[in-house]
């Protein structure tokens, strides 16, 4: 089992993967990027590195013997005149600032294609922890009515579409109706401004209506960067109104699954995974 590079973000997933490493004996080194990684990674091996130190990185992964890397976590889009790069990042700037004015998925895959020359196998999250995604049918013991899957139709096309213009990952439909789409504010932000909206428009809590959807972009790196949902979906799903989330089966995350499930239960939410769009 070779050793794993773990480039960690914000959120639950490094923390998540960090964890399944220890328990199936995966050797495994942790690069917490200053900012962003949280304390939850602190007692793995590893090194803090700037988001612009691509040299520092690279050469931490090198000598703690890792062959394989995966990129997880939240990392918002910097102020790129605040970066305070070395050497390899220097280098590297003006083609990641250019490939930033095209959208975040070709910001990406400029920082994959550069692991990639160093010799490093990229993984996705999904691909470490194979149980991570998102299987087809439910989650749970709610399923959507006839219109509730009318609206995850609807809503998956939204998040498809908005996707193809490298805009976000989530659209959320209720009778029909597109009530918001998915940009640079993520998830959370998104059900919390559905939640703000005309009651008529949606469900309650308890008697939801409409559907969250969550698609990855068709231009998308899918080694990085996977739409997800957790637990505080569930709750921001519920606080919005709405009935229930679906997603690609294969190409959505589902933190802490268990729990997440649980609530979703409780919370009378469905989650559904539905099989990629052949197209």
């Amino acid at each position: 089992m070779n050793k794993l590079g773990l480039i960690a973000g914000g959120g639950g997933l490094p923390v998540e993967i960090a964890q399944h490493c220890e328990r199936s004996g995966r050797p495994l080194f942790v690069i917490r990027l200053k900012g962003f990684a949280g304390t939850g990674l602190s007692p793995y091996a590893g090194a803090e590195v700037g988001l612009a130190e691509i040299g520092k990185c690279m050469k931490a992964l090198k000598r703690a013997g890792c062959r394989s890397i995966c990129l997880a976590g939240n990392v918002a889009r910097p102020d790129f005149t605040s970066l305070v790069p070395d050497l390899r990042g220097l280098m590297l700037l003006p083609k990641v600032i250019a490939s930033a004015r095209k959208g975040d998925d070709a910001l990406l895959r400029v920082l994959v294609d550069e692991f990639e020359k160093e010799g490093f196998a990229v993984e996705g999250a999904h691909d470490v922890m194979e149980d991570l995604s998102l299987p087809a049918g439910l989650l749970g013991r709610h399923a959507p009515g006839d219109e509730d899957m009318a609206d995850a139709r609807h809503a998956l096309r939204v998040a498809r579409a908005i996707g193809a213009l490298d805009v976000g990952q989530a659209s959320v439909v209720a009778n029909g109706l597109v009530l918001a789409v998915e940009a640079q504010e993520g998830t959370d932000a998104l059900l919390a401004r559905v939640a703000d909206l005309p009651g008529h428009l949606r469900g309650r809590p308890g008697a939801g209506v409409g559907v969250l959807a969550k698609a990855p972009k068709p231009i998308q790196e899918t080694r990085v960067d996977l739409p997800t949902i957790g637990l505080a979906t569930v709750q921001g799903v519920a606080r919005a109104g709405l009935a229930g989330i679906a997603g690609e089966a294969g190409r959505l995350l589902v933190l802490d699954r268990e729990a997440t499930i649980a609530l979703a239960d409780e919370l009378g939410v469905f989650i559904l995974g539905v099989e990629p769009d052949p197209s």
